[in-house]
C-alpha cells in the first residue's frame, strides 16, 4: 500500500499561514491542501471582482504562494487550493507573477473551471434541471436577476487529472470542501 501524506494549510479566507509553512518545511508531506472558500467569501470575491476584473481570487493568496513555493520547488510539493474563488484564471496569474518574483522556474500550474454556471441557467432548465427553491418550490425567476454568483461544487475528480497531468500547484474555484484534500 502506497502511503500518501497530506498536510491542511488553510480551513478558511485569512487563516494564518504559519502552521502551512511549518508543515511544509517539516512535515514530510507531499501535498499542502487549501480550503479558502465558503458562501460567504464568494460574495467577498465577486465584489472584488465586480471593482476589478483581476481580482476574485482570494487576496492572502500573494502571500501564502510567497511563503510556500519555494517548498514546492526544493521538496517536491504539491499544492492545491480552491482560493481561485470566482477568478481562478487571475489566481493562477498571480502565482505565475510570484513563482517569477521568487526566480522559481519551471512551475506547473493547474487551472480548474466549470464550477461557475450563472451563465448557464437558462440551459440547464431547457435540459431539465430543476432550479426551483429546494424548500418552497418557488421559481428561480424570482431571484435570477439579482444573482452575483452561482457556482456548482467539482469534486476531486478535475484535480486527480491536472495532478496526473504533472501539475505542481492545483487552483480551482468552488469545490467540494474534501475534494482537495480526497484529490491525492
Amino acid at each position: 500500500m502506497k502511503t500518501v501524506r497530506i498536510g491542511a494549510a488553510q480551513g478558511f479566507y485569512g487563516d494564518t499561514i504559519e502552521p502551512a509553512v511549518a508543515t511544509a518545511k517539516d512535515g514530510d508531506v507531499q501535498y499542502l491542501c487549501f480550503d479558502a472558500l465558503a458562501e460567504l467569501t464568494m460574495s467577498i470575491l465577486t465584489k472584488d471582482k465586480q471593482k476589478d476584473p483581476n481580482l476574485g481570487y482570494t487576496k492572502d493568496t500573494t502571500l501564502n504562494m510567497k511563503a510556500l513555493l519555494p517548498f514546492v520547488k526544493a521538496k517536491g510539493m504539491k499544492i492545491l487550493t480552491n482560493a481561485g474563488g470566482v477568478n481562478p484564471v487571475a489566481a493562477r496569474d498571480e502565482v505565475v507573477r510570484i513563482a517569477e518574483e521568487l526566480g522559481i522556474e519551471g512551475l506547473k500550474i493547474a487551472v480548474v473551471t466549470g464550477d461557475n454556471v450563472i451563465d448557464r441557467i437558462d440551459a440547464l432548465r431547457a435540459e431539465g434541471v430543476s432550479l426551483e427553491h429546494m424548500e418552497t418550490g418557488e421559481s428561480i425567476d424570482e431571484v435570477k436577476d439579482k444573482l452575483l454568483f452561482a457556482n456548482a461544487y467539482l469534486g476531486a475528480q478535475p484535480i486527480v487529472d491536472a495532478l496526473q497531468e504533472g501539475a505542481d500547484v492545483v487552483i480551482t474555484g468552488r469545490t467540494t470542501d474534501t475534494a482537495q484534500f480526497l484529490a491525492p
